[in-house]
């Protein structure tokens, strides 16, 4: 069944590499589905559709900033020294005759870390990935890869980094504060409320164990794919280079370690004050969330010159947040500024119990996920009509904001845009991988499926 499976993601592969457009020119067939439903559905004129696509395309800058911020710190953070040496350390626990360790390992750090950060997680565990094949080089490198982006598909939206939460979380969001329209929602939610949910926290655990299972039982008894010393040694990332000896003024006082020293302290107390004074569910919101691991960063480091190498280094996995962003916020202009989200949620309303609609939207943020990889524009686009139809059937905004995070993270483990940076790094292809990561998504679907069946719909 896994020879089929793998067959068949192979298959798959070839099959999205030939028909499957770039995910921007994606992004503009979405904008045209946007703009005709406004048309059709919503009764706005063409005019009328395009004008509220331009007055919404600007209005998630600073939210494309915030997450452009984390995707580059967390890529900071992973390539310091300090972690570069503890991944190799890591990589060395598990016992080299028992390759199931070394996939329990590479799932557990995914799924760890992807709860602490998406970015972190999808940049730590793509480092990773090479020294636990270097360690354990009878580990079955297909379903060490499979195993070691789980936490994109697992845990990450019941994590701090959960875009919508801390969406809902920030004040002066344009889901409270819209600029045109109706705001989506009449107040903050705290993270205390969201994040912190026992609900939501019971949900985080059993996942991460049923991810480690799932994933320990699958490793092959027999005819492993593994890779040699030198394919290994191929893969293995560079270590952070080393600082030439400052000879000049400038590069003197570049070198000084206390500038990094001074700007992680001035990031550091403000955030502390508040949370002190403020208490820390209304003090953690994406900018504290950023504010955290540039901390980190800096501490890391510890010298400037390479603390900047690391971060313009990770600019270039956010330059597909930077272009795309403007316009996510267009579909949530139309959405917003026609009748388009009041129409699109009189049809969830239609076709849905109070019982039923956390699967509804879990499905259905499940299947969006294939199309718009990015859950802070995603839920920019769905919550406007998501929420107020769950409100009308008597459906929490906390229970739709759930349902909507654990759907949008379910599919993303047979989404090859996810797997990008591991696969480029492991220099290996997705169909090779998605039989194993297929099998690891039925496991999760099944815990989402039975979660929404049991989900309170208030609180």
């Amino acid at each position: 069944m896994l020879d089929r499976l793998r067959d068949g993601g192979a298959a798959l592969s070839r099959l999205t590499e030939r028909w499957v457009p770039d995910a921007w020119v994606i992004l503009l067939s979405l904008t045209v589905v946007s703009l005709l439903l406004a048309v059709t559905g919503g009764r706005a004129t063409p005019e009328e559709a395009v004008l509220a696509w331009g007055d919404g395309v600007w209005t998630l800058l600073a939210l494309a900033m915030q997450f452009s911020i984390a995707m580059v710190a967390a890529h900071a953070c992973a390539a310091s020294p300090p972690i570069y040496r503890l991944l190799d350390r890591l990589a060395g626990l598990p016992d080299p005759d028992r390759p199931v360790s070394a996939v329990a390992l590479a799932a557990g750090f995914s799924m760890i870390a992807g709860y602490l950060n998406w970015a972190f997680g999808l940049v730590g565990s793509a480092l990773f990935v090479p020294f636990v094949l270097k360690r354990n080089p009878k580990a079955d490198v297909r379903l060490v890869i499979a195993a070691a982006y789980m936490g994109i598909g697992t845990v990450w939206q019941s994590g701090f980094s959960s875009s919508a939460p801390l969406i809902l979380a920030t004040p002066g969001n344009p889901l409270l504060e819209p600029g045109t329209g109706a705001p989506v929602v009449d107040r903050l939610y705290p993270v205390t409320e969201t994040l912190f949910n026992p609900f939501n926290l019971g949900y985080a655990a059993i996942m991460l164990v049923t991810g480690l299972v799932a994933a320990m039982a699958l490793h092959p008894r027999k005819d492993a794919v593994t890779l040699s010393r030198e394919e290994v040694d191929a893969i293995l990332p560079d270590p952070p280079a080393r600082a030439d000896r400052p000879r000049t003024p400038a590069e003197w006082i570049d070198a000084f370690p206390g500038w990094t020293i001074f700007a992680a302290l001035l990031f550091a107390y403000p955030l502390g004050h508040s949370i002190v004074t403020r208490g820390f569910g209304a003090s953690w919101t994406i900018n504290a969330y950023n504010t955290v691991f540039l901390v980190f960063a800096l501490s890391l480091h510890g010298r400037p010159m390479s603390f900047l190498r690391a971060c313009r280094d990770g600019v270039g996995a956010a330059w597909g947040i930077i272009l795309q962003f403007p316009f996510y916020a267009g579909i949530f202009g139309v959405i917003q500024n026609t009748n388009l989200g009041a129409w699109l949620g009189e049809q969830f309303a239609e076709v849905a119990s109070t019982r039923l609609y956390p699967l509804v939207v879990y499905t259905y943020s499940g299947i969006m996920s294939l199309f718009i990889p990015s859950a802070g524009s995603k839920w920019m686009i769905e919550a406007p009509y998501v929420v107020p139809a769950g409100e009308a059937l008597d459906v929490s905004v906390v229970t739709t904001l759930l349902a909507y995070a654990y759907g949008d993270s379910a599919f993303n483990l047979i989404h090859p845009f996810w797997a990008l940076p591991i696969l480029a790094v492991t220099r290996r292809r997705f169909g090779e991988i998605f039989g194993y990561a297929f099998l690891l998504w039925l496991a999760s679907i099944a815990i989402g499926v039975v979660t929404m069946l049991v989900i309170p719909t208030r609180w």
